[in-house]
């Protein structure tokens, strides 16, 4: 007779607690195994009822069972054991082969790891799923021992490119396994916190076993991945607009002394972060994608013309720029003098010297006066007008409608905008149109101690601008906010301002007044950062010009637009190319005409990307002679 005492509940026990088909069965009954009984009849009951009950679950748990798959990954690197955890944690039953050994991180992936692939094969997996790298896809397939793995067994590759992998598999399996071409639209870096809204391409090639083939999709789908079912074909068409322009574009980066500085937009992270993951994938990944696809030397083709017809808009608007200053307004020739800096500096020093302190301050707001009330002016005035501040409005269009919707006193003329004597002028015009703004301004019918402000994108230039034609006794503050209306749509908090007080008053009043200009930024959570011109102009070069250059050289090739199948990298790309396209190109030739620093990156950008064309020239070349010579030897 069974003993109380001697009772081990079944494996199962834990599991039938939790059964919702028992949940008439009273919990004290099972307690009562593990305290003990008066009644060994009684325990037996027990027993009967619980292994009445259990019959469901357990046909339950062999419909489970029979869900998991027994996988066995060829080429256990980065991408294998990335695949493998998740593998492992679903319950699927995982074996490994490579060529390195891997044995050791197999163990703690709870992977059996085997060193030669027959070991493999002879446990007979359902699944194969091909993890090595693309070139050496096809010396892996002729080395496995087809012959050992079962009927039916289904293979799967996920290779970034799909027409080469699909005809491959084709040529070596024999006709009764079944193909699953497949390309997860993600790694190990960018989908590091989960695979949820991931994209998983697919197509089912050549399957006879539709359960198994589900079986193995539902991986993905339980991880919540977005399965987008698409030709090998059209991936690889979508591909190399896609994947092979990101990693061009990444690649050039990667050549580039880029670093984080501490000013830069957005658009440059998102740049850093493509030359960073890039930089994480092998040449030969990239290389791959270029010689396997066949449409990507077509790409590549159009991503380098659109290079160079950048050059030469930036070369045509250098020329427009020129004619005017030479020749048709040749009283504004004098761009040569603005490169003597000394003078401005002695100037500056016998300002400070000379100041009085006649200005009195006392005021908690300010009444500011934007010059030029384009986009930029607007998105500026939206939240100068919230803190309470009067804001004044001249510009060359008529903004009035806009003006009042806003809150904003319009002028439509600039004498009449002078006449109400603003505490702060703050220049919101374009970088070319900047020289003739103020050579034309009525300075002299404003207040002898007025601030002036400019937020334009390059500083240098203008700084010895405004020093030349700004009266002596205005202060003057060079800022940049590094924002605008679509990077900052959400809040200002976050996002860098720079600034540098060219020129301030040392009386209280004066400097008051500039601290209380530049609490606008501070108190919407703007990071503040003093920085001179010279300085910001150096390190924007890196970042922003940069950024400006790829977003507009992407805007040439105007097929680009989202797809089913995008990377993570891809939609930042997509995402600058909107941001950039979204300022006038007037803007982009300033930073290109006026940071001598410019010029410098555009070439450094020019030969880097030369330099990625010569590295795939030179693979391929290598690839050739290579074949060349096998051929001539098996001719011998």
């Amino acid at each position: 007779m069974l003993s109380v005492s001697s009772f081990r509940p079944p494996a199962v026990y834990p599991t039938l607690l939790h059964c919702p088909r028992l949940h008439h069965v009273n919990v004290s009954l099972f307690c009562s195994l593990s305290n003990g009984a008066s009644s060994s009849c009684r325990s037996l009951g027990i027993l009967r009822a619980i292994y009445r009950e259990s019959e469901v679950p357990a046909q339950q748990l062999h419909h489970v069972q029979n869900q998991k798959l027994k996988i066995g990954i060829i080429g256990f690197g980065k991408f294998g054991q990335f695949l493998a955890r998740t593998l492992v944690r679903q319950g699927h039953t995982v074996l490994a082969h490579s060529r390195s050994d891997y044995t050791h991180v197999a163990l703690e992936l709870g992977v059996t790891f085997f060193e030669n692939p027959h070991d493999l094969c002879d446990e007979r997996p359902e699944v194969i799923l091909l993890c090595c790298s693309i070139l050496s896809a096809r010396h892996v397939l002729l080395t496995l021992p087809l012959q050992r793995l079962e009927p039916g067994t289904l293979f799967v590759d996920v290779l970034s490119v799909k027409e080469f992998p699909k005809k491959l598999l084709l040529d070596v399996l024999p006709s009764n396994l079944d193909i699953l071409c497949s390309h997860p639209m993600f790694g190990p870096d960018s989908a590091s916190c989960g695979w949820s809204g991931r994209r998983f391409m697919f197509d089912k090639v050549r399957i006879r076993n539709e359960e198994r083939c589900n079986k193995f999709l539902d991986v993905f789908k339980r991880e919540r991945c977005e399965m987008v079912e698409m030709s090998c074909e059209d991936h690889d068409k979508l591909s190399a607009k896609t994947q092979f322009i990101t990693h061009t574009i990444g690649r050039v980066l990667g050549m580039l002394d880029l670093e984080k500085t501490r000013i830069y937009t957005k658009g440059y992270e998102s740049l850093l972060n493509l030359k960073e993951n890039t930089a994480k994938d092998s040449f030969d990944l990239y290389y791959g994608l270029f010689i396997l696809n066949k449409n990507s030397p077509d790409m590549l083709g159009r991503l380098c013309f659109a290079f160079q017809e950048l050059r030469k808009q930036l070369l045509k608007g250098v020329h427009v720029v020129v004619r005017e200053h030479l020749f048709e307004n040749p009283v504004t020739a004098k761009v040569q003098n603005l490169q003597d800096t000394a003078s401005f500096h002695s100037d500056v020093s016998e300002y400070k010297s000379s100041l009085s302190s006649d200005y009195s301050y006392n005021n908690l707001k300010l009444k500011i006066a934007i010059v030029g009330f384009g986009n930029f002016g607007q998105f500026l005035a939206k939240t100068i007008v919230r803190q309470g501040h009067q804001v004044l409005a001249y510009s060359r269009s008529d903004y009035s409608t806009v003006a009042k919707e806003l809150g904003v006193t319009y002028f439509r003329n600039a004498d009449d905008l002078c006449a109400q004597h603003p505490e702060v002028i703050l220049l919101c015009t374009s970088i070319l149109s900047t020289e003739g703004v103020l050579k034309s301004f009525p300075w002299q019918k404003l207040e002898r101690s007025t601030l002036f402000v400019d937020v334009l994108s390059v500083k240098e230039f203008h700084r010895n601008l405004f020093l030349q034609h700004l009266p002596l006794d205005f202060d003057v503050l060079c800022t940049h906010p590094m924002f605008g209306p679509q990077s900052a749509k959400d809040g200002w908090s976050g996002f860098l301002f720079v600034f540098d007080k060219v020129r301030i008053g040392t009386d209280e009043a004066r400097t008051s007044r500039c601290d209380l200009f530049l609490n606008i930024f501070s108190s919407e959570g703007c990071q503040l950062v003093e920085m001179s011109c010279a300085e910001h102009d150096r390190q924007a070069v890196g970042s922003q010009f940069i950024t400006h250059t790829v977003g507009r050289m992407l805007e040439k090739l105007d097929f680009l637009e989202p797809t089913k199948i995008d990377t993570i990298g891809f939609e930042s790309l997509l995402n600058l190319m909107d941001n950039t396209v979204r300022d006038s190109f007037d803007l982009y030739n300033g930073l290109f005409l006026f940071n001598e620093n410019s010029r410098q990156q555009l070439e450094e950008f020019h030969l880097a990307f030369e330099s990625l064309q010569n590295q795939l020239l030179d693979h391929a070349l290598d690839n050739l002679k290579q074949v060349l010579i096998l051929e001539e030897e098996s001719h011998d």
